[in-house]
């Protein structure tokens, strides 16, 4: 059973393994936005902002979709306000969730793992059910169930990467893999567009999606911990429900029964206790160690405030990084349904065709997610140099990962900007090689250059700090149709142009390992140095 005696490394499988299938599955669902935009345009969300009589002096401007789906024989016109409507309800999602994420770090710092999952599995199923029951006459129902869809996706995620630290060589490839399958979720929404071109309403799969909440509850319970899964990992640590089950101390303690497991009190916490200390202590970052000393188990005020870590430039230059390509991609995912039907002339066909495209290849995130893993843990059960301390490496390793995925956002707008649609084949490639790097570096970069005591907030910050930038999509979509006359060829080369900020991050980090490695190499030498002197001047005391 789980929890008794031997159980922990099957715990552990299991959890890992389920953590997978809830981030394939669920957690990133509402970046598939682009499918699921076809079906609610199919449908004839937001159609009454169209003016058809208005638009339809030419043949050309009336689109008539009949025949094949559910949804046939409504006449659309070419309208550029539902278009801007879709756009609108990604774009506000977006912002609204990353808004809160600060917030809710704290609440997953503060509270831990239990508390934010049940608060996310509340959001998923306000989500799912808001578009069950949403109507084109409530076609605003789309607003907060997106938003209830990405938060949740989010909340999820975050809970999950902690399960790295599970497996303390592949720690980075968890987490690397997780977010692969985070983008790979939102082929969901592909399955649910195949469902309802065959005759299966989509009401109906987004209940069967809410029923799906059920999941989540059981992992929270069984297989997550109540607070946090601590790195380096305690032995004999154990978390989850266990054979005789929870006991609930007064302050929000659990005890243990006769016999139980959960996350055990006693010799284990004593050890969890000291384990924290040291975590806290070697994961400040590195610059800041320098300054003050080199940090002992034993003193835990050195540990690197909170105040300290956002002022870092680590934390500027990774804050630059994750906000200048997030909304690069937030951007392309709220207007890549326009931007098929302008390149497509408005043949639905095509505009399917491409859809569809694009939904595969999200598919495909899972696959890329442990490339950045991989590199990043490629440096693990390699000696280290001398005087090198495992974060050190941890991050000499991690620079590599972070001038990738910057050359992969460039290469990405650099085609997005193409006018040519065959390229968008390779634009959709790009996109979510690019999107599991970027999740997957940045997550395990938080938890390499900071203290695992901050990450939640650090996350949260860095990714409300990013809200604020993609505020810009309003006026940019704005300006998109109203200025440019819905080509954004402009917008794009503008924004190729800002992703080369990205690279100061890995080049700041490379430096920084550089300088570490040049102090390293005096230090030794002075060293040898002061020895020669040593031995030389007992030779001169003995003679």
């Amino acid at each position: 059973m789980l929890g008794c005696g031997g159980g922990a490394k099957l715990r552990h499988s299991l959890t890992v393994a389920s953590g997978f299938v809830e981030n394939l599955c669920f957690s990133g669902i509402a970046y598939g936005w682009a499918s699921l935009v076809f079906i609610l345009k199919n449908d004839g969300y937001f159609s009454d902002l169209c003016d058809i009589t208005a638009n339809a002096t030419d043949p050309g401007d009336i689109i008539t979709l009949s025949g094949e789906w559910p949804g046939d024989n409504i006449i659309q016109s070419d309208c550029s306000v539902q278009d801007e409507q879709f756009s609108l309800v990604f774009t506000v999602a977006s912002f609204s969730t990353n808004f809160l994420r600060f917030p809710l770090g704290f609440l997953f710092d503060c509270f831990g793992t239990m508390a934010t999952r049940l608060l996310a599995t509340c959001l998923y199923t306000t989500g799912t059910l808001l578009i069950t029951v949403s109507s084109p006459e409530q076609s605003a129902l789309l607003f907060p169930a997106i938003s209830c869809l990405i938060t949740s996706g989010m909340l999820f995620y975050t809970t999950n990467a902690q399960v790295g630290n599970l497996f303390d060589s592949h720690r980075s490839t968890v987490i690397s893999v997780y977010a692969g399958a985070f983008d790979s979720s939102a082929a969901v929404f592909l399955i649910i567009k195949f469902l309802y071109e065959r005759g299966v309403s989509f009401h109906s799969s987004f209940l069967v999606l809410s029923v799906c909440s059920v999941i989540h509850v059981f992992r929270t319970f069984f297989l997550m911990p109540k607070t946090h899964i601590p790195y380096p990992l305690p032995d004999r640590y154990a978390y989850g429900v266990s054979c005789g089950g929870w006991r609930w101390k007064r302050g929000g303690e659990r005890g243990e029964k006769d016999g139980g497991g959960g996350e055990r009190k006693g010799d284990v916490n004593a050890k969890y206790q000291k384990n924290a200390v040291l975590q806290k202590a070697e994961s400040a970052p590195l610059q800041l160690q320098d300054k003050a000393g080199p940090s002992r188990p034993d003193q835990p005020e050195r540990v690197t405030s909170f105040r300290s870590c956002v002022l870092s430039w680590f934390f500027l230059w990774h804050l630059v990084w994750v906000a200048v390509m997030q909304f690069c991609h937030f951007l392309f995912i709220a207007t890549v349904n326009p931007m098929l039907n302008r390149l497509a002339n408005r043949d639905q066909t095509l505009v399917s065709q491409y859809t569809n495209a694009f939904a595969f290849t999200q598919l495909c995130g899972v696959l890329c997610g442990p490339w950045n893993g991989l590199i990043m843990d490629r440096h693990k059960g390699k000696p280290l140099a001398p005087g090198e301390t495992k974060q050190e490496a941890d991050l000499r390793s991690s620079s590599l990962s972070l001038f990738l995925t910057s050359l992969q956002c460039l290469l990405f707008y650099v085609c997005v900007s193409s006018p040519l649609l065959p390229l968008q084949y390779l634009t959709f490639i790009l996109q979510v090689l690019n999107s599991a790097f970027i999740y997957g570096g940045h997550q395990a970069f938080l938890t390499i250059a900071f203290p695992g005591c901050h990450f939640g907030k650090l996350s949260g910050l860095i990714t409300s700090l990013s809200a604020v930038v993609l505020l810009l999509q309003f006026p940019v979509l704005h300006l998109i149709r109203e200025f440019l006359h819905g080509d954004p060829i402009y917008v794009n080369v503008g924004l190729t142009l800002l992703t080369l900020l990205t690279f100061i991050h890995p080049l700041h980090v490379h430096l920084h390992c550089r300088s570490l490695a040049s102090q390293r190499r005096a230090t030794a030498e002075e060293e040898v140095t002061n020895s020669g002197s040593k031995v030389t001047c007992n030779r001169l005391v003995e003679m």
